[in-house]
C-alpha cells in the first residue's frame, strides 16, 4: 500500500491508535515500538526487538512526514538549521542550539505564515498550511536523532544529559494552529519526558488561543512577540493587533498568568529609530509591568522584505537600562545562526524555491489560518 501526502505519518498517530493498527500481534510489540520512538528516540528501521517484517508494513503504512533536504551550522557547530520537505513538497525549517548545560530545539508550526509582521522573513512569503502533530514531531526527533544520543531531557528515565527545550519559534504561528500544536505538546510531555517548564509556546497574540493555553493542564510557558505597546505602531508591525488590539491582550494575559502562575516573556526585535526611544521603553515598562513580564530584547535580523536596520548596541543597552529602571526586568538576548538565515524573524524555508511576488496575507486569510 502507498500513502500519499494526505495520508498520516506514524507520529501523526497517538498510541491508542497505533494500538488499533498493530491489533493481532503480541500486546507487547506496542510498548517496543511506543517507546523506541519517543523515549529512545529511535528512528523505526532501528528498533531492532520489533520484526523486521512487521516494521516494514508499518513504514510502508505509515512512511514519514518528512525528508531532510540540507542541513547548515554557525556558532562553530552549535547553531544547526534543517530544511525539511513535506510530502506535499512544502519546506519548513527548524533550528537546534546547543548550550554549556542544555539544548533547544525551535521548531515551525505552520507552513509560512499569515501574520503579516513586517519585519519576519516567514510572514513575508505567506501561507501555505498548518503542519500536523507528526510533522512538527518529527522536527523534534528528527533532529536529535541528527544530533546523536547525547541530547537527552531533563526527566527522561534515560542517563542525564543535556536539558532539552522546545520552543514553538519557527515558521508560523502556533496558536492559529492550536489543536495540533497542543497534541505536540502533550506527546512531547507525556511520551518523551520532557517537563512542561522546558516547552514554550509563542504567539503574536492571538487571544483565543491564549484563553485556551490558560485552561489546558500543563503549565507550559508562553511567549508573546509584542515589539510595540502602542496600538499605532503595533498596528503596523504586527497586523493582527488590530482584530486582537494591547489592551484586550493584556487581558487575557493577565488572566493566564493567574491561571499557570508562570511568568510570561515578551519578545521584542529591537528596530533602530521605529521602537528604541525612551518612550518606546516606558511604553513597554507600562504594559509588562502589570504582568510581571519579562522582556527579551532581540537586535534586529535582516530579511530580503524589510528595509529597518537593527538598532545600535549601545541603544539596546541604554533601552534595557531604562526599562530596569522603571522596574521591568530585560535580558539582551544573543543572536545564533544569523549568518545562516536561522535568528529569529529569518526563517523562510524558501531557498529552493522562487520567492512568491505580491502575497502579503489579506484578513481573509489571516482569518483562515486562525480557524
Amino acid at each position: 500500500m502507498t500513502a500519499s501526502s494526505a495520508d498520516p505519518s506514524l507520529c501523526d498517530l497517538g498510541r491508542e491508535e497505533l494500538g488499533e493498527l498493530l491489533d493481532g500481534e503480541p500486546a507487547y510489540r506496542l510498548d517496543q515500538v511506543w517507546d523506541g520512538l519517543y523515549r529512545q528516540r529511535r528512528p523505526l528501521s532501528e528498533l531492532t526487538n520489533v520484526p523486521k517484517s512487521l516494521r516494514q508494513a508499518i513504514g510502508e503504512l505509515l512512511p514519514p512526514a518528512l525528508t531532510l533536504v540540507r542541513t547548515q551550522s554557525a556558532d562553530r557547530g552549535t547553531t544547526t538549521k534543517h530544511l525539511w520537505s513535506l510530502r506535499d513538497g512544502r519546506l519548513v525549517e527548524s533550528v537546534l542550539m546547543r548550550y554549556r548545560n542544555r539544548t533547544t530545539l525551535c521548531i515551525s508550526s505552520q507552513a509560512g505564515c499569515a501574520m503579516a509582521c513586517s519585519f519576519c522573513a516567514t510572514g513575508q512569503v505567506g501561507f501555505d498550511r498548518n503542519l500536523s502533530v507528526g510533522e512538527m514531531v518529527e522536527q523534534v526527533l528528527g533532529t536529535l536523532q541528527e544530533a546523536g544520543s547525547g541530547e537527552r531531557a531533563v526527566n527522561s528515565e534515560a542517563a542525564p544529559g543535556r536539558a532539552i527545550n522546545i520552543v514553538f519559534m519557527g515558521m508560523g504561528e502556533p496558536l492559529a494552529n492550536y489543536d495540533a500544536v497542543w497534541a505536540a505538546v502533550e506527546r512531547f510531555h507525556g511520551d518523551m519526558g520532557i517537563g512542561a517548564r522546558h516547552i514554550t509556546v509563542s504567539t503574536v497574540g492571538v487571544i483565543p488561543g491564549i484563553e485556551r493555553l490558560a485552561a489546558e493542564t500543563l503549565p507550559v510557558n508562553l511567549a508573546v512577540s509584542l515589539h510595540a505597546a502602542n496600538d499605532r505602531l503595533r498596528n503596523r508591525i504586527a497586523p493582527i493587533n488590530r482584530t486582537y488590539p494591547l489592551r484586550d491582550l493584556a487581558r487575557s494575559l493577565a488572566d493566564y498568568r493567574r491561571a499557570k502562575r508562570r511568568r510570561i516573556s515578551f519578545e521584542w526585535a529591537m528596530i533602530g529609530g521605529v521602537n528604541d526611544s525612551d518612550r518606546d521603553a516606558a511604553e513597554l515598562a507600562a504594559y509588562a509591568r502589570p504582568l510581571a513580564a519579562h522582556v527579551n530584547l532581540i537586535p534586529l535580523n535582516p530579511t530580503p522584505g524589510y528595509g529597518h536596520q537593527p538598532s545600535p548596541a549601545g541603544r539596546i543597552e541604554h533601552f534595557a537600562a531604562e526599562l530596569s529602571s522603571h522596574g521591568v526586568n530585560a535580558t539582551v538576548r544573543q543572536n545564533r545562526g544569523t549568518s545562516i538565515d536561522a535568528a529569529c524573524g529569518q526563517l523562510r524555508a524558501d531557498k529552493l524555491v522562487t520567492v512568491r511576488k505580491g502575497n502579503r496575507p489579506t484578513r481573509g486569510a489571516r482569518a483562515r489560518a486562525e480557524r
